[in-house]
C-alpha cells in the first residue's frame, strides 16, 4: 500500500535534544553534560512511570520535575531565572540539519508529528523553528492523557488524520518508540544515528565512560523487545528513498 502519510516523533528525531547542553553548561559550568543526560533519562522515565501509575501530568510538568530531580541529586543550587532559562530551551530546540529539506522532499504527502510533548510546548517549538509551514498536523498525546509507547497514543494518528495504519510511515530515532509503534501495527522507520560499532569505538578510546556515551548506550540502541523496524536509515534525508507511492 502506498505511503500517503509520514508521522514523525519530535524529540530526538526532528529536534536535537542534545542542543540543551549549551544552556545547561552555561548555567552550571562543568555540569552541563551530566545534567543534560540525566535530565533526559529521568524525563522519559517519568513518562513511563506516570503512565503505569495512571497519574498523568503533561510533558511540560514532567520536563520541569525531571530537571528539578537532576539538579537536586547533583547537589546544585539554583535561582528561578536559571531554571526557567533552561526549560525555555525546549521551546527552541535545534532542528537536525537535514530536517527541513527532508520534510520538503516528502511533500505532497501528508506530514505530521506525534509527540509526548504537551500542546503548548509542541506548537511553540514547531512555530519557532518554521516547521509549521510544512506540517499538516502536530499531535500531542495529551489528548489521550497517556504517553508513548502506549497503544492509545498511536491511535491518535488515525483519529487525527483519518488514515489507515498501512498508509502511514512512522519515523523515530527512539528505539522504545520504534518498538511501541511497530507493536501497534504501524510501518516504522528507525533513524539509527548511533551504531553499535561507533559505540564500541567510543568505549575503548577512553578509560572513563562519559555521560553522553552512557546515554547513547541506554537510549539510542535497539531494544530487545521483539519488534524490529521495517526500515533502518542513518538520517532523515534517506526517508524519501524508501517511501513507495
Amino acid at each position: 500500500m502506498p505511503t500517503k502519510t509520514v508521522v514523525f516523533d519530535a524529540y530526538g528525531t526532528l529536534y536535537d535534544i542534545q542542543s540543551v547542553a549549551e544552556i545547561t553548561e552555561d548555567a552550571f559550568p562543568g555540569y552541563g553534560e551530566i545534567i543534560t543526560q540525566v535530565w533526559r533519562i529521568k524525563q522519559l522515565e517519568y513518562t513511563w512511570l506516570r503512565s503505569l501509575m495512571r497519574r498523568y501530568q503533561d510533558f511540560s510538568a514532567v520536563t520541569r520535575d525531571s530537571l528539578a530531580y537532576t539538579l537536586r541529586v547533583m547537589g546544585l543550587s539554583y535561582e528561578g531565572e536559571a531554571f526557567e532559562r533552561i526549560i525555555d530551551k525546549y521551546l527552541h530546540l535545534d532542528l537536525y540539519a537535514d530536517a527541513t529539506d527532508a520534510l520538503t522532499a516528502l511533500k505532497p504527502r501528508k506530514l505530521a508529528i506525534l509527540s509526548n510533548g504537551s500542546p503548548d510546548m509542541l506548537n511553540a517549538l514547531v512555530r519557532n523553528t518554521g516547521l509549521d509551514r510544512l506540517l499538516d498536523a502536530t499531535i500531542s498525546v495529551d489528548a489521550k492523557k497517556n504517553f508513548k509507547p502506549s497503544p492509545e497514543a498511536y491511535e491518535l494518528i488515525g483519529e487525527a488524520l483519518g488514515t489507515a495504519p498501512g498508509e502511514v510511515l512512522f519515523v523515530s530515532s527512539n528505539p522504545w518508540d520504534v518498538a511501541g509503534a511497530k507493536a501497534f501495527g504501524l510501518n516504522v522507520a528507525w533513524i539509527e544515528r548511533v551504531t553499535p560499532e561507533a559505540m564500541a569505538l567510543t568505549c575503548v578510546e577512553t578509560e572513563l565512560v562519559a555521560p553522553l556515551t552512557m546515554f547513547k548506550a541506554i537510549r539510542t540502541q535497539m531494544d530487545e523487545l521483539g519488534f524490529a523496524p521495517d526500515h533502518r536509515v542513518r538520517s532523515l534525508s534517506e526517508l524519501a528513498g524508501i517511501i513507495q507511492g
